[in-house]
């Protein structure tokens, strides 16, 4: 397993309830450019899958 691979498991295995959108708004943070100013402009990045709902 690399090292980003183990990384990206322990960091999950770590989160509380709701880990797939922690997650994922991990990913979205830090694949984003620039400054984001809310998880509303957050969660709206294309790296975070998860729905509204």
């Amino acid at each position: 397993m690399t090292v980003l691979s183990r990384f990206r498991t322990d960091f999950y295995a770590c989160l509380p309830a709701r880990a797939d959108a922690l997650f994922e708004l991990t990913d979205a943070l830090l694949c984003t450019d620039g400054p984001v100013k809310t998880l509303v402009e957050l969660s709206l990045a294309p790296e975070h899958r998860r729905g509204h709902g």
